[in-house]
């Protein structure tokens, strides 16, 4: 046995602030590492559920953070990333000195870039670290992440970060760059998504084998990651939702924002953003993001399976 195995050292306390479907498979992707995991959700089921796979609890971020090392957020967006850090139950005043902060949300780099400089002056360590790969790939450890932060930051977090990732990608020394990537990612996503949502409904209107349409175009030039992974939804009918279409209305929102400060054109984004925010508008807001074809057959009186002419 070797002198690491005999001694392995003081086991890395991680917080999770966030239980949701990719909060809770991070959580769970810690544990499993060996690391002492503690998380909190504002809905105590969610704590609940981390608590019946042997995780610990607790009943505020504040509880969940006071004693360690490495605390995750896995939360929607900037403000409540900065409620997380600086709010009434904040943690940035209770994280002891030297741990790091791991910011998992998507947000507007300047939003990154504020809150990295307001931790760090508290003596704490802040990683600018969005994720990507969806709840399937938080369950199983191996998420994309996109961080940019000091080299303490990223030795501080690199237990959290070898649980949580199949892939981590170092983008810069500051925290910002991490949140530029993502939005970038989003941008091509949230477009992507609306393209196959229109052809596939645009297909339904021509009267086409949908099954077929599926199996000649993922095997055709055409084909994108989010037609092959959004397009099964539509068939099936399922609009459960996996990522919202109030994801995009969010994040296509903070790409037209940095877009206009910057005097670029987004007219692609922009178009997409506009069916995002109809389809919220239409009542869809909370359901899956490929409710953008039951929006289209809506517009069209095109038929999709398990719909009545794309009526809900």
């Amino acid at each position: 046995m070797s002198p690491l195995a005999e001694n392995p050292g003081p086991v890395v306390v991680a917080a999770v602030i966030g239980l949701g479907s990719m909060g809770l498979g991070m959580a769970r992707s810690m544990k499993r590492a060996g690391l002492d995991v503690v998380g909190y959700d504002i809905t105590p089921a969610a704590v609940d559920r981390f608590i019946a796979d042997g995780g610990r609890g607790a009943a505020t971020p504040v509880g969940a953070a006071k004693d360690a090392d490495i605390v995750v957020s896995v939360v929607v967006n900037g403000a409540q990333t900065e409620a997380v850090l600086f709010g009434p139950k904040g943690v940035a005043n209770t994280m002891k000195p030297g741990a790091v902060f791991i910011s998992s949300a998507t947000m507007d780099p300047a939003v990154a870039r504020d809150l990295a400089r307001r931790v760090e002056a508290l003596g704490l360590h802040y990683l600018d670290a969005p994720i990507s790969g969806g709840a399937a790939k938080a369950a199983l450890g191996e998420l994309t992440i996109m961080a940019s932060g000091s080299r303490q930051a990223f030795d501080a977090a690199r237990p959290g970060l070898d649980a949580m990732a199949g892939k981590v990608y170092e983008l810069g020394d500051a925290a910002g760059a991490g949140a530029a990537f993502k939005m970038i990612n989003q941008l091509l996503a949230g477009v992507h998504i609306a393209a196959a949502c229109e052809a596939i409904t645009f297909a339904a209107k021509q009267g086409l084998d949908l099954d077929k349409v599926y199996e000649v175009i993922t095997a055709s030039a055409g084909n994108s990651w989010m037609f092959e992974n959004r397009v099964p939804h539509v068939l099936a009918g399922d609009y459960t939702p996996l990522s919202s279409i109030e994801i995009f209305v969010k994040d296509l929102g903070i790409v037209q924002d940095m877009a206009r400060s910057e005097r670029y054109p987004v007219p692609l984004a922009a178009a997409a953003l506009q069916m995002y925010l109809a389809a919220a508008g239409a009542g869809m807001g909370r359901d899956d993001d490929s409710s953008l074809a039951r929006l289209y057959a809506q517009l069209s009186g095109a038929e999709l399976p398990g719909s009545n002419k794309g009526e809900r």
